[in-house]
């Protein structure tokens, strides 16, 4: 018997070890992980860099708490600053954490300016910004919530994508406009240059804040660092981790300085976020992630397998409906059974997760090789031609 709580559907296997885009099960078995803890190992698994900079720092300092000065974190957060619309960072531990800190910060910008009434946070219908109680409301998500209440009240929600309805839902009292600029769990959802821009003129007019959750498209997931940047749009506040962290736990808000005055000392914190570990290691993946080409040849390998997967959805009408996603942030939205799908993947050693609307989600690491890709696509094939 285990002594685990139920809360995960764990499927029955475990693994080892992992090398790049591999994972070696218990037993002997070698799979190719299309999954990548859920958009979490950029770099792959066991990647030489990371476990440098982790010895490395393990060998000085873990731990030593916010009440000090962190060197590391100072680096990173100069390097996120210097890369994106950020003009302040705040480090924490997961996503989740991240969009938390994210809607605190924007009620408390208006407190700030004498407007605590403005403090009423405006977000998509049946998305997902993680399982703490304010993200479980924020997502309007009738199944995330269900037996969670008393209701965490100051949400309000807009049917995805649709100006008509985000417009009908904005009041006075509304802080922020808070959505994924791509959506993951939700089932690999994209929105359009055209949406975004229009999200921002009315954040300009109507004197909103506009958070992005970046948290699983973000850090070169979409092609380029953020999702965002394809529509050429500044955001206010940001939340990031997953890939960030390369695998090792770490996230952030990224702020503009207008919008982080108005955290003072004492109106957030964290014991863990930007712990001297934490921080070496995503220094790396910054390095990495930034090096010349990297991004450009995840944009190449994106589009090469969208190609192919394209070409399967012509091939197998009856089982694929549409392949969904940007960058190598990929869904294929099936016909059939979701779950028989993804275990009949698994069976035949690709390793992906679902999403909603029956949606799989794969997610290779971002230094995928286009051979791994090419495997990746004859077993999708395989699976494909048994339905």
């Amino acid at each position: 018997m285990s002594h685990l709580a139920d809360n995960y559907k764990r499927r029955k296997i475990s693994f080892l070890k992992g090398k790049g885009s591999y994972l070696f099960s218990s037993d002997g078995k070698k799979y190719l992980d299309f999954l990548s803890g859920i958009a979490v190992n950029t770099l792959g698994h066991s990647n030489p860099k990371l476990i440098k900079a982790l010895y490395s720092q393990a060998k000085k300092v873990w731990h030593v708490s916010n009440s000090f000065q962190i060197p590391e974190g100072e680096i990173l957060a100069k390097k996120l600053a210097k890369r994106t619309f950020a003009d302040k960072v705040i480090f924490v531990n997961s996503g989740a954490e991240a969009n938390e800190a994210a809607i605190k910060v924007a009620r408390r910008y208006f407190y700030s300016l004498g407007k605590p009434n403005k403090n009423r946070i405006l977000c998509i219908k049946n998305s997902f910004h993680g399982r703490t109680l304010a993200n479980i409301f924020a997502s309007g998500s009738k199944k995330m919530t269900e037996g969670f209440g008393p209701k965490v009240s100051g949400f309000d929600h807009f049917k995805y994508s649709d100006i008509k309805s985000l417009k009908k839902r904005i009041t006075k009292k509304t802080a922020a406009i808070f959505f994924e600029t791509a959506m993951g769990e939700s089932g690999i959802k994209v929105h359009t240059k055209k949406f975004l821009k229009e999200v921002k003129k009315i954040c300009k007019k109507r004197d909103i804040l506009l958070i992005l959750d970046e948290v699983q498209c973000g850090i070169g997931r979409s092609g380029k660092f953020f999702a965002y940047e394809y529509a050429n749009v500044k955001p206010d506040i940001v939340p990031i981790a997953k890939g960030i962290g390369g695998g090792f736990p770490v996230g952030a808000v990224l702020m503009t300085k207008k919008v982080s005055k108005c955290m003072v000392p004492g109106t957030h914190g964290s014991t863990y976020g930007g712990n001297p570990l934490a921080m070496a290691i995503g220094n790396v993946v910054m390095d990495e992630v930034f090096k010349k080409g990297f991004l450009k040849n995840v944009r190449k390998n994106s589009n090469y397998f969208f190609k192919k997967l394209n070409d399967l959805k012509k091939i197998y009408p009856k089982v694929i409906k549409e392949i969904r996603g940007i960058g190598l942030l990929i869904g294929i939205k099936v016909n059939v059974d979701l779950g028989n799908f993804i275990n009949k993947l698994t069976n035949n050693k690709l390793l992906t997760i679902r999403a909603a609307e029956n949606v799989v989600r794969i997610l290779p690491p971002l230094n995928v090789k286009k051979r791994e890709i090419d495997q990746a696509l004859k077993i999708l094939n395989k699976v494909c031609s048994e339905y």
